[in-house]
């Protein structure tokens, strides 16, 4: 149950920096997207179920927050989540290759949502301006951002965890 509460406010810290923190500084051109990385990490340690449930609650504070019809952050980060889930079963916690190999592939994947939705649709089709300015550098400060924020919150889950454990040994 920490954990769950732990992880929420994770979320919620990590939406609130995104977007009320990140904007306001004048040399970043692109900020890291750290609810997809919190998304992806969370389905790729904890499982489809709770990937879905964490991008589920991503997507839905980016939903309040941005105009547009509603559910669409919610149903690239629901996605995101699930697929990420997936490959939980390759999960290994001191190897950070698969989970920087995902965070590129995911942030690529959610560019592209916002490009085909978002942009396309209205006609604006220089995908190598959009491609060049925008997803390249917002994949590289998400790939350097990943770096650390994934250590980090295997540092965090790996003291839950333990907590938990001695919790449970008390009890009985």
């Amino acid at each position: 149950m920490k954990r769950i509460v732990f992880n929420v406010l994770l979320i919620v810290l990590a939406f609130t920096i995104q977007n009320c923190i990140f904007p306001l500084l004048p040399f970043l051109s692109a900020a890291p997207n750290l609810l997809l990385i919190l998304t992806f990490s969370f389905g790729f340690i904890y499982g489809k179920e709770s990937g879905m449930y964490y991008g589920l609650l991503s997507g839905l504070l980016m939903d309040l927050f941005y105009s547009g019809p509603f559910g669409f952050y919610t149903l690239i980060f629901v996605y995101v989540g699930y697929v990420n889930g997936i490959c939980s079963k390759y999960y290994y916690e001191d190897y950070i290759t698969l989970p920087l190999i995902l965070s590129v592939v995911n942030e690529l994947a959610y560019n592209l949502y916002i490009y085909i939705f978002r942009f396309l649709i209205r006609q604006k089709l220089n995908i190598g301006y959009y491609f060049i300015n925008l997803v390249l550098p917002e994949i590289i400060f998400t790939i350097v951002i990943t770096l650390l924020l994934y250590r980090l919150f295997l540092i965090a889950n790996r003291h839950l965890e333990e907590k938990e454990k001695r919790g449970d040994s008390t009890i009985v």
